[in-house]
């Protein structure tokens, strides 16, 4: 398979159907066409997954996008969020209907639940590797895992591309590859345009008032320089953690980020906010920064980290907020007043 971006996943074709994922933290996954047996001799390190795959207990937040988008929440049955903490309208209604159930989080799973369920795959974030006797009682059982590691991919579109994997583990290749182009399109538009000069800022406000803001060189910042801006901070964070956000003291964060030209806050941690007057109101000091007194503050919608299908329409939605005067549509941005 070729991919343009992703780096943590690879995908090769044999004869007679088979398809091997290969994952990055050394996993592999053996699809076997339905009616037919694995080959003989194959690496017992291999995990063997009969086509249809189903009962999948996903766990990956960032997954069941690609799924939705792919026509494939059927083969899902268990999920690790529960309803009401999906933005994701099809994953919502499925667990509503009763056709994907909560069976618990990565660290405390409901082994009832899923061993009852005939559970042919859990899909799990890289959190799974905080809890292995969670691992490996899910394999015990005999349930496959299948860790998603699209968190490490260091292109935003990366992320979005593991949507060919979900591709590959359905039979669904040739819708993956549609869906990934349209986003791709969208990036590769913004690339193509002059950088703005304009800088940004991307935060929230914590409950206990600290200025929360992503760390330089992680995805989102990424998307904003993708988008042709320059993220306010130019080395905040340890590079080598893996921890994508750092608290600031107020005081600090208004000396770095006052001049700042555009504020996007992020609602989908700190909450959703409909007004300036609220944003000013989770400390006083915003008054006075140059995007808020000039109009360029932003707030994400909800569901921004839910749709990872949708990476370069946000880069596209960035590009636009720093290059039109009143953009009308956008999907994932909207100007607070």
């Amino acid at each position: 398979m070729e991919l343009r971006y992703a780096e943590n996943f690879s995908v090769d074709y044999y004869s007679g159907g088979y398809t091997l994922i290969t994952i990055s933290d050394g996993s592999r996954f053996l699809t076997v066409p339905q009616g037919r047996e694995a080959p003989e001799g194959i690496d017992g390190e291999i995990t063997v997954l009969r086509r249809p795959v189903e009962n999948i207990y996903l766990v990956a937040t960032s997954a069941m996008c690609l799924f939705d988008a792919l026509d494939g929440l059927g083969s899902i049955r268990l999920s690790g969020t529960k309803a009401g903490d999906w933005y994701i309208p099809g994953a919502r209604a499925a667990m509503d209907a009763g056709e994907i159930l909560y069976a618990g989080k990565y660290n405390a799973p409901d082994f009832e639940r899923i061993l009852s369920s005939s559970c042919g795959l859990a899909v799990e974030s890289t959190m799974i590797n905080h809890v292995p006797e969670v691992r490996e009682k899910l394999e015990e059982l005999g349930v496959p895992v299948l860790v998603d590691q699209s968190s490490y991919e260091p292109h935003p579109l990366g992320r979005t591309e593991w949507i060919k994997l979900y591709g590959a583990l359905l039979g669904k290749e040739d819708e993956a590859e549609r869906l990934f182009a349209e986003q791709a399109a969208y990036l590769d538009e913004a690339a193509g345009a002059e950088n703005t000069g304009k800088t940004v800022a991307f935060f929230y406000i914590s409950s206990s008032g600290y200025a929360v803001a992503r760390k330089s060189g992680d995805y989102v910042t990424k998307m904003i320089e993708l988008a042709g801006g320059n993220y306010v901070f130019k080395d905040l964070g340890d590079p080598a953690s893996a921890t994508s956000t750092v608290p600031l003291e107020m005081e600090q964060f208004y000396a770095a980020a006052r001049d700042a030209d555009y504020i996007i806050y992020n609602s989908t941690v700190g909450g959703e906010l409909s007004s300036l007057g609220e944003l000013i109101d989770k400390n006083g000091l915003l008054r006075d920064f140059r995007a808020v007194q000039n109009g360029n503050v932003w707030c994400t919608e909800k569901n921004l980290f839910q749709e990872t299908t949708q990476f370069g329409l946000m880069i596209s939605d960035i590009r636009r907020m720093l290059t039109e005067e009143d953009p009308d549509g956008l999907r994932f941005l909207y100007r607070l007043q």
